[in-house]
């Protein structure tokens, strides 16, 4: 009892830091297969609910049939002529094979027991079965035909497994990325090189393909597509079913079923207005669990004509697992209790998951002698004292190395942009009439960002930003003359300089004279951009470096791109066919893709604090003389949001056919409105059009690339759309092309909730560019490319 104090100190303690370090994830993993189908006989099988046994119930050929021995099983699966199940507690597997027969009664086989070797995540292929060993999460496989059949390794540990026609494939513990093995060893192998290192959630396998919820809810596909079954659409989803030329998947958050693929064969007129907790798919038809009554709805071109329409005249089929675990992490499913008939509980699906943690235990000790209560608090004094004692050292050496306690040094502080929405009321104190000065400027943006507890600055270090004269600048670009000049930027015009010692640079020049609201608006470009740039250092940024202030002169010096701007080559007059120019190549382009990306992901994820760039488009993205591409022109950046929340700038900003509409309807600003500025990118990428263009097929009329390319895209005809500069792409190419094609189309979701991270996009760049890598005509090499002066 002396002890209890300390107990409930360390359990307050264990209390916070579980907040402090659990982070949400969104999951889109099912709660257990308790529907299944054989498809060579049509037979549909579930679980029972609201018995003392959980026992398997089918229903073929209009008859409904319950299956012996009438025990409890956790899962079921379903292949082309069997049907197996896994005994509740995981320790037999029983297999039922005589389903083609025109018996009513399914005999079974037992091909698995073991007491002290529990199986979980059990999956029928066409023929073979695979399940996992719980804890351990090695996996077993049986009925291999020849001998050929190749397992993983039996140091690899897989969270969920999944079976097509002579292969399997399983979601590694490791690291979330798919492995696949079996007697296919070639579509096992072409399947896992297509989800590459991607992290999923979820798989599920048809009889060549395989399809994965990724961890933000996106569908990916890999295998064959000779029926456009990899053609996943947009969206959200948690529950996937796969058939021999078909894809469906549970959308979310209305759980109604769309389907893809199978010739068009799959209307979504039975589904549109249904929800359902599970779906499963035969060869070429697909059943669902509804959630409304836990019935079973049938449809698709293989499920017989003969067959009863809509409901089958099966019991209620429970919705998932029962177990005796518990369901903290993500709550019980309604009704358990009554649907488990009081065996365990039904855990529901982890779809968006946010931690909810329990208040800490409720302790009542008895009364403390004196001496106890200054023990505790001794204790807490210690505690509180030594964190904030170390709080205070951090400060003064933070303090001293940023100057900022005693003035030693020039400080560039990170500044957040102020644009005042228009017709607001102005609450401070500074007339409307004149600009605040610049000095309060900063002081006000300084403190905002010190309330929001980020590190900002950017001193003036030998290797961060140089401070040059104006006279230094002039010099290096014959007084800005005007054929120095190659472009405009944000906050003035950029020009081409070469300065003494021999470096060449790219100077912007903040325009002057101009009125006042202006003047406010290029100072705070010129700050946004000097902060952010002084502090950012990654190779597929363009480097700042230095800038000089003069009166009334604002001016930025960048190394200097070599190669321009991605837009020039894209869309120069010139450009008229492959070999106008080194970026008429799917591999240069995806190339350019990623670079652009992977600045773009340091910026979300990297930086400290996260900058949202705001202006994302094809004329940003510069190239240096190696080809490398670079995103550049800070001047509309923002600090990101302190957590995964929406940020509401005063107004939208960006350029027309890259802005966010989320953004610019709603004035929603996420790191997702960088990805819908990547997406309109990749798209003119692919097509070779601007992002807003005049469509001669349609009069004239200008159209956003957008709304030109993605319904295209959807109905499968891609080619329709690709530049024909770059001509056909090559074998490997062509899925790199698609892959880089639903990228895109993901990335200009409506919604920002349901485009991908930068992350996954670099992924998915990564995988194209690799792929055409593997292409003939060998892989890009930035030392054997010629640079065009």
């Amino acid at each position: 009892m002396t002890k209890q104090p300390f107990s409930v100190l360390i359990t307050i303690l264990t209390f916070i830091l579980t907040i402090l370090f659990t982070l949400p994830f969104s999951h889109a993993l099912g709660s257990g297969a308790t529907l299944a189908v054989s498809y060579a006989s049509g037979t549909v099988c579930g679980l029972v609910s609201g018995q003392p046994t959980q026992s398997i119930v089918c229903y073929r050929r209009g008859q409904t049939i319950s299956v012996e021995p009438n025990v409890s099983f956790s899962s079921i699966s379903g292949g082309r002529t069997s049907l197996c199940g896994l005994r509740s507690g995981g320790y037999a597997l029983l297999c039922y094979d005589n389903l083609l027969s025109q018996d009513s009664v399914f005999d079974s086989k037992r091909v698995y027991f073991n007491e002290s070797g529990e199986l979980e995540n059990i999956a029928v292929g066409e023929n073979h079965i695979c399940a996992t060993v719980v804890g351990s999460g090695a996996v077993k496989c049986w009925r291999e035909d020849d001998g050929t059949f190749q397992l993983p390794s039996a140091s690899d540990q897989f969270g969920s497994v999944s079976s097509g026609s002579g292969f399997s494939c399983g979601i590694s513990k490791n690291d979330s990325r798919v492995r696949c093995w079996g007697t296919s060893t070639s579509m096992a192998v072409e399947i896992e090189n297509g989800f590459g290192e991607t992290a999923m959630a979820s798989i599920e396998a048809g009889a060549y393909h395989v399809c994965g919820v990724n961890v933000t809810g996106s569908i990916i596909c890999r295998g064959n597509n000779d029926s456009g079954q990899l053609n996943a659409p947009p969206g959200k989803f948690s529950g996937l079913a796969l058939g021999a030329e078909h894809s469906c998947a549970i959308r979310d958050p209305n759980r109604s079923v769309i389907c893809w693929g199978g010739g068009g064969q799959f209307g979504s007129n039975v589904t549109s207005a249904t929800s359902f907790v599970v779906i499963v798919s035969g060869s070429n038809f697909t059943c669902g669990l509804t959630t409304g009554n836990f019935s079973i709805i049938c449809w698709g071109p293989g499920w017989p004509s003969s067959e009863v329409e809509g409901e089958l005249g099966l019991p209620e089929i429970l919705p998932g697992r029962c177990v005796q675990a518990s369901c903290s992490e993500c709550g019980i499913y309604p009704l358990s209790q009554k649907l488990c008939y009081g065996s365990g509980n039904i855990c529901s699906p982890c779809l968006d998951l946010v931690p909810t943690l329990p208040p800490p235990p409720s302790i009542s000790p008895p009364p403390e002698s004196p001496s106890r209560a200054l023990k505790t608090g001794l204790l807490v004094f210690c505690i509180v004292g030594s964190i904030g004692g170390f709080s205070g050292i951090c400060s003064v050496i933070y303090c001293l190395w940023m100057g900022g306690c005693f003035g030693q040094k020039k400080v560039h502080n990170s500044v957040q942009p102020t644009i005042t929405r228009a017709g607001s009321s102005n609450h401070g104190n500074t007339s409307n009439n004149s600009p605040p000065s610049r000095s309060a400027t900063i002081r006000r943006q300084s403190s905002r960002i010190m309330r929001r507890q980020r590190s900002g600055p950017s001193s003036k270090h030998p290797d961060r930003a140089e401070e040059f004269s104006l006279a230094e600048l002039a010099a290096a670009t014959n007084g800005f003359a005007l054929e120095n000049k190659i472009g405009a930027g944000s906050f003035g015009v950029v020009y081409r300089g070469k300065l003494d010692d021999g470096r060449e640079v790219a100077i912007k020049r903040g325009e002057t004279a101009t009125k006042v609201k202006k003047y406010q608006e290029k100072d705070t470009a010129f700050d946004s951009e000097l902060s952010f740039l002084s502090r950012l250092h990654h190779k597929h940024l363009v480097r700042l470096v230095g800038y000089c202030e003069e009166k009334e002169e604002r001016l930025l010096v960048y190394e200097y791109m070599k190669n321009g701007a991605l837009h020039d080559h894209l869309h120069d007059k010139n450009n008229v066919e492959r070999s106008s120019s080194l970026i008429n190549s799917w591999k240069m382009r995806i190339k350019v893709a990623l670079d652009a990306a992977r600045g773009i992901e340091y910026l979300h994820n990297y930086a400290v604090p996260p900058i949202i760039h705001r202006d994302i488009k094809s004329s940003n993205i510069l190239i240096d003389g190696n080809w490398t591409g670079r995103v550049s022109d800070f001047g509309l950046s923002l600090l990101g949001p302190e957590n995964d929340s929406d940020y509401r700038p005063m107004k939208a900003a960006g350029t027309v056919g890259y802005i966010d509409p989320e953004y610019y309807g709603l004035n929603l600003l996420t790191a997702k409105s960088d990805v819908y500025g990547l997406g309109v990118v990749l798209l003119e990428l692919l097509t070779g059009r601007r992002a807003i263009f005049r469509n001669s097929e349609d009069g004239g009329t200008p159209t956003s690339v957008v709304d030109f390319t993605v319904p295209l895209i959807m109905a499968g005809e891609l080619d329709k759309v690709l530049d024909p500069r770059v001509g056909p792409p090559e074998i490997n190419e062509a899925e790199a092309v698609e892959l880089v094609a639903y990228t895109a189309m993901h990335c200009v979701n409506l919604e920002g909730k349901d485009r991908p991270t930068m992350t996954d996009i670099v992924a998915n760049l990564e995988r194209a560019l690799s792929l055409c890598e593997e292409s003939p005509g060998g892989s890009i090499s930035s030392g054997s490319i010629i640079s065009a002066d």
